[in-house]
């Protein structure tokens, strides 16, 4: 009989809190099963495979490009603008995807805005940048980061038109056409470039999830909603106003 995982077992396979998979729970957007006094069980694959589903068919509008041999920065960097649309190059694939919604940039705007007052306090020789803006972590990773810090410690990885090189902090807000990617492919490609931060920002769920990098794999640090407040161990001082940041009504 196959075995059946907990909230909590599911969310740590999956590198989702606990409120994310009883909110999905609740909204019926996964399978489990319902063991009676609020109590449930989750076959991983069935989940997952659910997830896949309803990404894919939030995904029509993204195109991704392949290669045998495998698309390089010098490859990606011959690519002819196309308005509307962005590119990067994940583990040797050029993947192009829409440009970013109205809400979408809100949101990075209010978030940057709070980062920057934080790291200009706690670091001024650090720097805030967004996308568009080239991050070269392997010559077959190129990714345009909707957030990044490089601290004044990293300054020699910033060049004239790039990142060469893992930053400190990555922030990825998530859209119905890239979460897929962004929770599994982005994942595993920061983590093995040593990037020790990585952000997840759910405009569906109006959530943010905080990432730790111990042992070569992300560990959940911090989720939290609007109505919570964030408290980061290795961020000490950073208030961040999520109802703003999220354009909620008072």
């Amino acid at each position: 009989m196959k075995s059946l995982l907990t909230a909590k077992e599911l969310a740590t396979a999956l590198s989702l809190s606990v409120d994310t998979v009883w909110r999905y729970t609740r909204q019926e957007r996964i399978p489990a099963v319902d063991l009676g006094g609020k109590q449930y069980r989750y076959d991983k694959e069935a989940v997952l495979a659910a997830l896949t589903a309803r990404d894919r068919a939030a995904s029509k509008e993204s195109t991704i490009y392949s290669s045998d041999s495998g698309y390089t920065y010098e490859d990606y960097l011959k690519i002819p603008d196309q308005p509307g649309y962005r590119f990067e190059v994940l583990e040797g694939t050029l993947v192009r995807e829409p440009s970013p919604t109205t809400r979408h940039q809100r949101i990075c705007r209010e978030l940057a805005l709070a980062l920057i007052s934080y790291f200009d306090a706690v670091d001024p020789d650090g720097e805030v940048f967004f996308a568009p803006l080239d991050v070269t972590l392997t010559a077959v990773n190129v990714l345009q980061p909707d957030i990044l810090y490089v601290s004044g410690a990293r300054q020699g990885i910033v060049l004239e038109d790039h990142i060469d090189g893992p930053c400190d902090l990555v922030v990825e807000i998530m859209s119905p056409t890239n979460r897929r990617k962004d929770r599994l492919q982005k994942m595993s490609i920061y983590g093995k470039a040593g990037i020790p931060h990585y952000w997840l920002v759910d405009p569906e769920e109006d959530t943010l999830e905080a990432f730790v990098l111990k042992g070569g794999t992300y560990a959940l640090a911090v989720a939290v909603d609007p109505e919570q407040e964030f408290a980061h161990p290795d961020f000490p001082g950073l208030a961040l106003n999520l109802r703003k940041v999220f354009h909620m009504s008072k």
